[in-house]
């Protein structure tokens, strides 16, 4: 027999589904044990509990919100809960006529107070990262973390059992048929299998770059951090890999090992330099073959335009594409005047800004996009 705990949570999901959130069986038996713990006499411990189990894609949150409301106070008779930090509010006073403003606390005031409602994160994703704080480029670190940095998959040597393949896999036709007597019954296939494309991330770190580099570096850790297939370099006045010291999980200890090694930090820019070194060492030899290259700069350059526009198009003939990330794009009425910047744009087949954390969430998706989509160079 059912308990009333049990009886709630089940009608609790069977609501949830209809109103169009898909919940799985093993996540409300998970939902029991997690009231059972907590008991039902506290609704913000029902709430969690079930936000925690029961809601799996972000864009359910809502719908949650609302059935939660209707079943939980409705039904139970619950004082409704406020659903917190996901807005603020923030009240203004208006101009009176005379020009005078009403506050709060006035007298006598014949004008209502405007209240603004304003989603913290929806403001955090637009803000430039030369504005934002410390603390402000913390929930950055952590919002980016759950960014999926990863490239088209490329093409395989190695075949792959598939059954709609086009060319037949002998050894387990064979291997299948000794469960018959010898006798082929059924005809496996393969076909050629895909692979994970490397990415690789070159960081300008110039002082023209100073109010952007320490965030953007937030997402090259972000892009490091427990994945393969990736590798980062810091660009100044000299070239730097940095790859291993990101490998590292905390953020704080990943930043803190990368700043150490990096010795040019805000310092003069030399990107032609740092590309003909790293095509030397690292990129024509096999890194950049077949990579996505993304270039983190504002493109400020100090040495000639003529080496860097030689070695972009060095990088180009490997590379099977090459992002450019500047942070002064957004800028109303900007255009590639900077010598560095024109010199590399003909070798570009994405530029992109590189200024928020909404420009990230784009550079990602970006990075994802089949290698058939057309370049784009505005």
């Amino acid at each position: 027999m059912q308990s009333d705990v049990e009886r709630l949570a089940v009608a609790f999901a069977y609501a949830l589904r209809d109103a169009g959130v898909s919940v799985p069986l093993d996540s409300v038996i998970t939902f029991v044990s997690a009231i059972e713990a907590t008991g039902i006499d506290q609704h913000e411990s029902v709430y969690w509990s079930g936000r925690a189990t029961l809601i799996r894609r972000p864009e359910d949150i809502d719908s949650y919100n609302s059935v939660f409301q209707a079943f939980w106070y409705q039904d139970q008779g619950w004082m409704p809960l406020t659903f917190a930090p996901v807005e603020q509010e923030h009240t203004l006073a208006i101009d009176d006529e005379s020009g005078g403003l009403d506050s709060d606390s006035g007298e006598g005031s014949d004008q209502a107070d405007t209240t603004l409602r304003f989603s913290t994160t929806e403001i955090l994703r637009e803000k430039d990262f030369a504005e934002c704080t410390d603390e402000e480029l913390f929930e950055a670190q952590k919002l980016m973390s759950r960014l999926r940095i990863s490239g088209p998959p490329r093409a395989s040597l190695r075949f792959a059992t598939d059954r709609h393949g086009k060319r037949p896999d002998l050894r387990r036709t064979v291997r299948g048929s000794l469960r018959h007597g010898g006798e082929p019954i059924k005809r496996e296939w393969k076909d050629a299998g895909e692979r994970q494309r490397r990415l690789v991330l070159l960081l300008d770190i110039s002082g023209s770059m100073e109010p952007y580099a320490r965030a953007l570096l937030r997402f090259v850790h972000a892009a490091v951090a427990g994945r393969q297939k990736v590798e980062a370099f810091t660009i100044g006045t000299r070239l730097t890999r940095i790859t291993k010291d990101l490998n590292e999980r905390d953020p704080d200890k990943a930043l803190a090992a990368a700043a150490a090694r990096v010795a040019d930090w805000s310092g003069g820019t030399r990107l032609g330099s740092c590309l003909r070194d790293f095509n030397d060492q690292w990129g024509v030899r096999g890194v950049a073959r077949g990579a996505i290259v993304v270039v983190l700069s504002d493109g400020w350059d100090r040495g000639e335009p003529e080496l860097l526009g030689e070695q972009m198009e060095r990088l180009h003939r490997v590379t099977s594409r090459i992002v450019w990330v500047n942070p002064l794009k957004f800028t109303p009425g900007y255009a590639p005047l900077a010598k560095g910047m024109a010199a590399a744009l003909p070798h570009i087949d994405n530029f992109v800004e590189g200024h928020s954390l909404a420009s990230m969430e784009e550079l990602a998706r970006v990075i994802s996009l089949p290698l058939n989509i057309m370049a784009v160079r505005d």
